[in-house]
């Protein structure tokens, strides 16, 4: 494609498979275009280099980095100073640290005075009531930084952002759920985080595609020291081969098992799925003391009108009620007249929050 002389965003979300990215003009944040790409890690420097490239006289490098602990509440320029400081954080993020980091290593490597900016998914919930982000842990673990954190924050910032263009009071008591590989839920009040599914890491609250979710810690604890299964081992079941994918014996994708629907442990693994978000839609839903709005949103979310259609006739008693014809063709708007909360269906895009990010910081 042809570039126009302006600089250019580039927006970098690296994961341990793919790696997507989008470029946009500096001047007006317009989207020029997306990619996402699967990475092969003995060629992961030379991908980067040709994505630089192809995307033309860039200004500056932005990032999703997962977690930004109790340091970072707001996006950062990366330096010398604070790089090290993110590498520490790997440990409460394992899956999505290291990866999301390994991108900003390379290009400061091969491109110093670049600007990078990181951008965090625990920043969105940084304002929580104190209360919402505790466990009853000793104040020594707590003052260690063992606290709730909450995560997909950058997702959760574009549709707050899009309720406050679509609703009156930004959709009032909602809640947002981000059905994708990774799930959680989301309370905001008039925009703002007050709750999260997710705590301490990102393996916590929602089922997931390859994570379990909530779990009692006595389980654990029973694995390690009664069944003899190593921490290694133990955090490879839990982050990689539990949730859908443990339960079917299948897939964690959820495209393939609604196909096999009629096999029991499959339909199973699905219906466990949706329990799990209807217990923490009523546990945020309390915490809100109600509900106006609910809001699907990533690739399940946005796409899945099975697991839409199972969660919200589960809802009765909230007084939801979904149109079935707007909810089979993925409507922005799928309730019912008579459905007393508003649900609606959302595209996420978290690459736009990082462009938006990157000129509030760079411009400062």
């Amino acid at each position: 494609m042809t570039r126009s002389a302006s600089d250019h965003y580039l927006v970098i979300n690296s994961g341990s498979s793919t790696l997507k990215y989008a470029v946009f003009n500096v001047h007006d944040l317009s989207i020029e275009e997306r990619g996402n790409l699967d990475i092969t890690p003995d060629s992961f420097a030379s991908m980067l280099e040709s994505i630089l490239h192809h995307a033309g006289n860039v200004a500056a490098v932005g990032h999703r980095v997962v977690h930004g602990g109790e340091q970072y509440a707001s996006p950062i320029v990366i330096t010398d100073e604070n790089l090290p400081v993110l590498h520490a954080l790997s440990d409460l993020a394992p899956l999505h640290q290291p990866h999301n980091l390994h991108a900003i290593d390379v290009l400061r490597n091969t491109h110093k005075e670049l600007p990078q900016v990181a951008c965090f998914d625990t920043a969105f919930h940084s304002a929580q009531p104190t209360l919402n982000t505790l466990y009853a842990l000793p104040a020594t673990l707590r003052k260690k930084g063992l606290r709730r954190y909450g995560f997909h924050g950058l997702s959760y910032q574009y549709i707050s952002q899009q309720l406050n263009v679509l609703t009156s009071e930004s959709g009032g008591k909602c809640i947002v759920l981000h059905l994708g590989s990774g799930a959680s839920a989301c309370a905001m009040l008039h925009g703002k985080s007050v709750s999260s599914s997710m705590g301490f890491t990102a393996l916590d609250g929602l089922m997931m595609s390859t994570r379990c979710g909530a779990l009692d810690p006595g389980l654990v604890l029973h694995c390690q020291t009664q069944l003899g299964i190593d921490a290694d081992t133990m955090t490879n079941m839990l982050y990689k081969n539990s949730g859908l994918k443990g339960m079917s014996e299948m897939s964690g994708d959820l495209r393939v098992l609604l196909d096999y629907t009629d096999q029991p442990a499959v339909e199973q693994a699905i219906a466990l799925y949706c329990h799990y978000i209807i217990r923490a839609i009523g546990s945020l839903a309390a915490e809100l003391q109600g509900l106006d709005t609910l809001v699907f949103t990533a690739g399940v979310g946005e796409h899945a009108h099975v697991i839409r259609q199972r969660v919200c006739e589960q809802l009765g008693w909230l007084g939801v009620d979904i149109n079935d014809t707007a909810n089979l063709n993925n409507s922005p708007v799928i309730h019912s007249s008579q459905s007393q909360i508003a649900v609606r269906v959302i595209p996420t895009d978290e690459e736009a929050v990082i462009a938006r990010h990157m000129k509030t910081v760079l411009q400062h």
